[in-house]
């Protein structure tokens, strides 16, 4: 069992639970408070929106998150046995685990994470949506048997299912709240501004995994190199490399900044922003720039997710200010 749970990274996958949650829940929910709608019922009386999606049904979008990406773990770790025998010196597929289990595993998780995004998207009127988790589930194939091996198109290619995560929340809500508001409401509200918030969140997500995807492929520059793989830092060298992580990690911090002066403006997400993500991300650009040792750069990778974890918990601060009416 703790070979499997490895296997399947299950840290991760609570992240992702947690990042989803938190989107509905301290973001989402909220911000729909803030606006007031006459329903026909009563039009004298405006009523806060309210979320709409039924409750299963957002628990079965969570599921079938977390098996498409289980099933991502999964493979990766079955293409990426040779390298990880360089890079880190131990395997769980092929030694723990067998191949054909992995592959087995693999394809449970995908059948599973396919099946619950078609219903999911049936029940919420739009069918077609389904095709998000199929498509997801070949591009984490592709990328673990082909793409991490090209040059930038493996980063990228994470960097966006990531984001896509945060994104999923509102994009699954939003024909809900159309459709119930549409029949029920004297007026349809205007709710653009709730992709403009998940957007953002999105938008962090994508900045800070291309960037801690570059400095793991630092990392793993050995293994990468011996096996052919045309990685950022084999293809340009390290020092090009970190210079590019560093520049992602400065432009983030600059449209943090950006994004607090022109649409936030409240005391309590300044110190946040500056205390819990800015911080972290200027100790990964130091450990980046200084660090020339593997367990260096893996410590600068550390720290990015501890700057990517704090960037979810912001919508702790989003709800506060929110019901604190600092907006």
């Amino acid at each position: 069992m703790k070979e499997f749970l490895q296997l399947i990274r299950w840290k991760n996958l609570l992240i992702v639970t947690l990042t989803m949650v938190l989107m509905r829940y301290f973001v989402i929910s909220p911000l729909l408070s803030q606006v007031k709608v006459a329903l026909a019922a009563a039009p004298d009386v405006p009523l806060p929106m309210m979320l709409q999606l039924p409750l299963l049904h957002f628990i079965l979008l969570i599921a079938a998150t977390l098996c498409i990406t289980a099933g991502g773990y999964v493979i990766n770790d079955y293409f990426d046995i040779r390298t990880d025998l360089v890079n880190r010196g131990n395997i769980i597929v092929g030694n723990k685990i067998s191949r054909r289990k992995a592959i087995l595993w693999h394809s449970v998780f995908n059948i599973a994470g396919v099946s619950m995004g078609f219903y999911v998207s049936y029940r919420a009127g739009l069918f077609w949506m389904g095709l998000i988790f199929l498509v997801v589930s070949g591009l984490l194939y592709f990328y673990s048997a082909s793409y991490k091996r090209q040059f930038l198109i493996g980063n990228l290619v994470v960097a966006f299912l990531t984001a896509m995560v945060p994104f999923l929340v509102v994009l699954y809500e939003w024909p809900s709240l159309y459709r119930y508001y549409t029949v029920n409401a004297v007026s349809v509200p205007e709710m653009s501004f709730l992709f403009y918030w998940v957007g953002g969140f999105a938008l962090f997500a994508f900045l800070t995994t291309l960037t801690r995807e570059i400095i793991k492929d630092i990392e793993d520059f050995e293994g990468d190199r011996a096996y052919g793989r045309n990685t950022l830092p084999v293809v340009t060298g390290i020092p090009a490399s970190k210079i590019i992580s560093t520049v992602l990690a400065g432009l983030t911090i600059l449209l943090l900044y950006i994004v607090w002066f022109l649409y936030v403006r409240d005391w309590i997400t300044l110190i946040y922003i500056s205390a819990a993500i800015v911080v972290p991300l200027v100790l990964v650009i130091c450990r980046v720039i200084c660090g020339s040792t593997r367990r260096q750069i893996h410590g600068a990778s550390s720290m990015m997710k501890i700057a990517m974890l704090t960037g979810i918990l912001y919508s702790l601060v989003v709800k506060a200010i929110i019901y604190w009416k600092l907006l």
